[in-house]
């Protein structure tokens, strides 16, 4: 983001700070997944963002990895300390998501898309007009 001539980075943490990141660009895109996976690992709502723009402060070596079981394929990432939920920060992919929920500051982006809404609990009432899909977009 530019404020005046200068750009400023987006900067992002974990709860208790050990895992510390910025942003050179902001995220892409940003959604919110109802499945019940994304539910569990407390990391709904994520945000694309692009290798090359995460610039790491302090706490990679923070970061712990869970596998995915079958029928899920990717990995999603921790503090080890906190249990903040960082959605898959430490992918090898050109883009990838991150929680939203790790991002300091206001992104200036609304919520893209809804996705997997068949597996949306009752309990959960969506709030703004983004489009909804029953499984991955398409």
């Amino acid at each position: 983001m530019k404020k005046g001539s200068e750009t400023v980075m987006i900067k992002g943490s974990c709860c208790c700070q050990a895992v510390q990141f910025e942003l050179a660009n902001p995220p892409s895109f940003v959604g919110t997944c109802h499945c019940s996976r994304c539910r569990k690992v407390g990391a709904s709502t994520i945000a694309f963002v692009k290798r090359e723009d995460v610039k790491w402060i302090s706490g990679k070596d923070c970061v712990q990895v869970f596998e995915p079981v079958a029928p899920y394929i990717y990995q999603r990432c921790f503090c080890k300390i906190c249990g903040t939920s960082l959605g898959e920060i430490l992918s090898t992919e050109d883009s990838f998501p991150i929680a939203v929920n790790t991002l300091d500051g206001d992104l200036g982006l609304v919520n893209q898309s809804h996705e997997f809404v068949g597996e949306k609990p009752s309990w959960y009432e969506i709030c703004d007009d983004a489009p909804q899909n029953v499984g991955h977009p398409e």
